[in-house]
């Protein structure tokens, strides 16, 4: 009665039959990431789980995943906590299929070699904080300094899902162990660890002792080659963390640093064994850089050890490699030293392209890397073979007991010296073959008696050779030093110092003479070219003024033995060769003078001597010429040679002379005062005008005209007001209009009266006074520069142009000096220009430019004198800030018509696309004024227009040329 209706039932577990596989249809439709367990056996001792890895990556510290099938073939979900915080994962299932309990080790290892890579590589760390599995008890965590391993026990028939917790994003291998299998592989390990670490313990300090005793500087850096690898292989084997206890952090540090100093010590033992200072310092250069760069990486590792790492490994490679081809270089080259690193080296090579193979993941098996490590023994070990094969062959020849008379032997052979033996009983000579093959004699010539050497040497040497050797026989003791001349079958002769002493026999009779022979025939060749030097002048050749001194001290001895010996004395100065100078360049102007050097030799007798006193200035002791006549024409005719042109690219230069005479008399005593006497005829002549000759009078002395007196009295010039300052006109050939002026300089002597800058401005710049003189010159023409801008007010006011000498330009004190007379003067912009040579530019290039562009930025113009007279000017006029070129008055009075055109115009056409004025000197004709303004040259100065005048008939010149103006 109480019963539930049949079918009722039936129904009932229809519906939940239903239900319940509707459940698990949806299961398996949902994504699970199930894994596929690893079958483990009892009779494996080892599985390699790394392949089966499935790494994942959470958002959090949480991760679900979903497990392997178990024996029921139900996948299930499981959520996993981290325990550190930890975001990276593996998961891996095991199953277990037989009807044993296994107990397995899950080992992951903290450094592997093997694929850790170059650059940045994986130096190591603990790999996995914890294993969760999906059913059972945590595996435990067994302590190993060198990998992390957890004990698990799979029961029979079990499938258990571990999930690991990874402390970084890599997990280079994860294995399965037996335990007992994996004990046995870790003792195996450790035996073959301590016998690598043993043996290079050993080596080490080997080659350590063997540095104390031998001391060759070989054995130091082949023993810290071998420290550097007993380093490294104890950090990779893990025997430093066992003794020091050092934490995962700290020995990526020492593998670091390991490797760095590895890669030093290598290169330290290079440098040492192939002796690179002696080949090139180049070398040495390179390596202290080196060494230096791979000690910075010790310093990196302690921030970043994979960045070190990977530069020392790619150091490691370079200098195997490149060590490599310079032992072969070295080996080609007759270095015996390193014909014998080159197996050793080779090794090393194969070496790192196995450890390269290595770490790059082409070479994976396990005993890889211990195996590469006690290579690397090997090869230290056959490094320090190598080292003790050098330094130690031929030992015993070179360290034995060496008597006296071998030592004095080998310190003969040594020398190179030749060898000198006189065997005075039998009267025969020996002397080394060399001696003979020198002179280029045959062999035996100067064998036998010693009175054969007497053919063969110099014949003024003949006596002074007899006579030492019969002081030597004579006296039977004392030392033998002579230098003497050994003629050679072609007439010249050779140098050779001789140095011997006597043996003296039991007889005490000298028995023979032993000694050496030098050759010292450059030594004595330098001697007689200083001595030369000493007295001659280096360009000419000509003799200097010490020995023109000792030659007239030489005539005035012999004029008191013969009264009838009239010397004359002639000074001769060039004229105006300063500006010579500076036209064509210093250089040219040095083949100058070599060539009037040589046209006055060659006119001069035997007996006459020609001197070069000073820069362009010749002294003469005429002894061929007696009659005064005959003197005076003389000197004409070297008046005459000077001023034959000389031809120089295409153009002739002339040159012209003042010669000062001095003739003596029985009365005149032929010392310094003579000299003076010539100088004085000289001045006389160079201040009338110069290309003349002039004969010295008492006259001239009372007028103090002398060089000395001229230095004194010009120190004063400038404070009596002596420094009179003329300007001569510029026209602008447009209109006629004065356009400006330039200052020049002169100096009213009150004895000598008004002397040209020629006679002064040289020794202005000799003493000094030029840097005061300049000044005032300049300081002046801006004060009269502004009373004319005042009074004249034109539409474009008027200039003045100002010569600047080389000692000004090179002032820093220079800028002062304008800045000062600016400001004293209230000038139009521009308006004060300086003038400056082409070739006192050129004298410094560099310097010149960036005082010119100073000097142009404090408003002051800027004017290039002389131009076209250099080499240079083309390629350097646009570095120079000039607003003006001044065309040299030679192109503008040339007496080639034909060409002058051509050249004013390229030059004024250049100045222009340069945005530069011309000026152009020497005008003289109107004609000439014409064609320049017909050529487009804008202004020109020179007699046509005027000559230099005070500053009052400048200032009436102005005022009568604006009147016409305005009329």
């Amino acid at each position: 009665m109480f019963g539930v209706p049949l079918f009722d039932l039936k129904s009932l577990i229809r519906i939940k039959s239903a239900a319940l596989l509707l459940g698990l249809m949806m299961i398996a439709a949902t994504p699970a990431w199930a894994v596929d367990a690893v079958s483990v056996r009892g009779d494996v001792s080892a599985i390699d789980l790394t392949a089966v890895l499935e790494h994942q990556h959470s958002d959090n510290d949480r991760i679900q995943v979903s497990t392997a099938p178990g024996p029921d073939g139900i996948v299930r979900r499981i959520e996993v906590r981290a325990r550190e915080g930890g975001q990276n994962w593996v998961v891996f299932a095991l199953a277990n299929n037989t009807d044993d309990q296994l107990d397995r080790l899950i080992v992951a290892p903290h450094y592997r070699i093997v694929s850790s890579g170059i650059l940045w590589p994986d130096l190591g760390l603990s790999r996995i904080a914890t294993i969760t599995p999906s059913t059972g008890d945590r595996p435990e965590r067994q302590e190993s300094a060198t990998a992390d391993i957890f004990r698990i026990t799979l029961d029979p028939g079990a499938v258990v899902t571990y999930v690991a917790e990874l402390r970084t994003d890599k997990l280079p291998q994860l294995y399965l162990w037996e335990p007992d299998a994996y004990k046995d592989k870790v003792n195996s390990f450790t035996l073959y660890q301590g016998i690598v670490i043993g043996i290079s313990g050993l080596l080490a300090l080997v080659l350590t002792i063997l540095f104390v005793v031998k001391g060759s500087i070989m054995f130091p850096a082949a023993a810290a080659l071998a420290w550097a690898v007993l380093v490294y292989i104890g950090v990779d084997f893990g025997f430093w963390g066992k003794v020091l206890d050092m934490s995962n952090n700290a020995e990526r540090v020492w593998r670091a640093g390991g490797e760095a100093i590895l890669a030093a010590t290598l290169l330290v033992f290079l440098f040492a064994y192939l002796n690179l200072s002696r080949w090139h310092v180049r070398y040495s250069h390179i390596t202290v850089g080196w060494l230096a760069f791979l000690g910075s990486l010790v310093a990196l590792a302690l921030f970043d050890p994979a960045v070190a790492s990977g530069i020392a490994r790619m150091s490691l490679v370079m200098i195997a490699f490149a060590g490599f081809a310079l032992i072969v270089y070295l080996s080609t080259h007759g270095f015996d030293r390193a014909v014998l690193l080159i197996p050793t080296w080779f090794l090393l090579v194969v070496w790192v392209i196995a450890a390269g193979l290595t770490v790059a993941g082409s070479v994976t098996n396990d005993i890889v890397g211990p195996a590469l490590l006690g290579g690397l023994v090997l090869i230290v070990m056959l490094i320090g073979f190598t080292v003790m094969q050098h330094a130690f062959a031929g030992g015993g020849a070179t360290t034995g007991i060496v008597s006296d008379v071998e030592r004095r032997a080998l310190a003969l052979a040594g020398s190179g010296d030749l060898i000198w033996d006189w065997d005075v009983s039998s009267d025969k000579v020996f002397t080394s073959p060399e001696t003979e093959t020198l002179l280029g004699l045959k062999r035996g010539t100067l064998e036998g008696p010693a009175a054969k050497w007497l053919e063969v040497l110099h014949p003024l040497d003949q006596d002074r050779f007899r006579a030492a050797l019969d002081s030597v026989l004579d006296q039977r003791r004392g030392r033998l030093v002579q230098d003497f001349r050994l003629r050679t079958p072609d007439g010249h002769f050779m140098w050779f110092a001789l140095k011997a002493r006597p043996v003296v026999g039991s007889d005490g009779e000298v028995s023979r003479v032993v000694g050496t022979l030098t050759d010292v025939t450059e030594a004595k060749n330098a001697e007689e070219r200083m001595l030369h030097d000493s007295v001659h002048d280096n360009m000419t050749g000509l003799p200097n003024r010490k020995l023109f001194m000792d030659r007239l001290n030489a005539v005035a001895n012999l004029a008191k033995t013969m009264p009838n010996l009239r010397p004359t004395l002639m000074v001769i100065d060039l004229d105006r060769f300063k500006q010579v100078n500076d036209s064509v360049g210093i250089a040219v102007g040095d083949s100058i003078l070599l060539t009037l050097a040589r046209r006055l030799t060659r006119i001069l007798k035997p007996q006459d001597t020609l001197a070069r006193l000073a820069g362009d200035q010749f002294g003469l002791i005429l002894m061929s010429e007696q009659d005064p006549a005959r003197i005076t024409a003389f000197a004409e005719t070297i008046r005459k040679t000077i001023r034959a042109p000389i031809a120089f690219n295409d153009r002739e230069i002339f040159l012209t002379a003042s010669i000062g005479l001095a003739l003596s008399d029985p009365q005149t005593q032929l010392t310094d005062e003579i000299i003076k006497d010539a100088e004085l005829a000289m001045y006389h002549s160079k201040r009338i005008g110069g290309d003349r000759i002039d004969v010295y009078k008492p006259a001239m002395r009372a007028r103090k005209t002398d060089r000395l007196t001229l230095e004194s009295e010009l120190r004063r010039a400038i404070e009596r007001e002596e420094i009179t300052i003329l300007y001569q006109p510029i026209v602008r050939l447009e209109d006629r209009s004065i356009a400006g002026f330039e200052a020049l300089a002169r100096w009213d002597h009150p004895k000598l009266g008004r002397m040209s800058p020629s006679e002064f401005i040289t020794i202005a710049e000799e003493t000094g006074l030029i840097i005061d003189l300049g000044t005032f010159v300049l300081d002046q023409t801006a004060r009269q520069l502004a009373v004319w801008q005042r009074a004249m007010r034109s539409r474009e006011p008027i200039f003045a142009s100002v010569n600047v000498s080389s000692r000004q330009l090179l002032r820093h004190d220079l800028i002062h000096d304008i800045r000062t007379v600016l400001s004293r003067s209230s000038l139009a912009r521009g308006t004060l220009k300086l003038e400056l040579t082409e070739s006192l530019v050129m004298e410094n290039p560099e310097h010149a430019a960036q005082m010119l562009t100073r000097i142009r930025e404090l408003g002051t113009g800027l004017s290039l004198d002389d131009f076209g007279t250099g080499h240079s000017s083309l390629a350097y006029l646009q570095r120079f800030p000039f607003d003006t070129i001044k065309i040299d008055q030679s192109f503008v009075r040339t007496t080639s018509r034909g060409t002058r055109p051509v050249i004013l115009k390229s030059i004024i056409a250049l100045a222009h696309d340069l945005g530069m004025d011309v000026v152009a000197e020497g005008a003289e004709t109107d004609s000439d004024a014409v064609e320049l303004y017909q050529l487009g040259c804008e202004y020109a100065q020179g007699f046509a227009f005027g000559e230099p005048m005070d500053a009052d008939a400048a200032m009436r010149l102005l005022t009568e040329v604006r009147l016409e103006a305005a009329s």
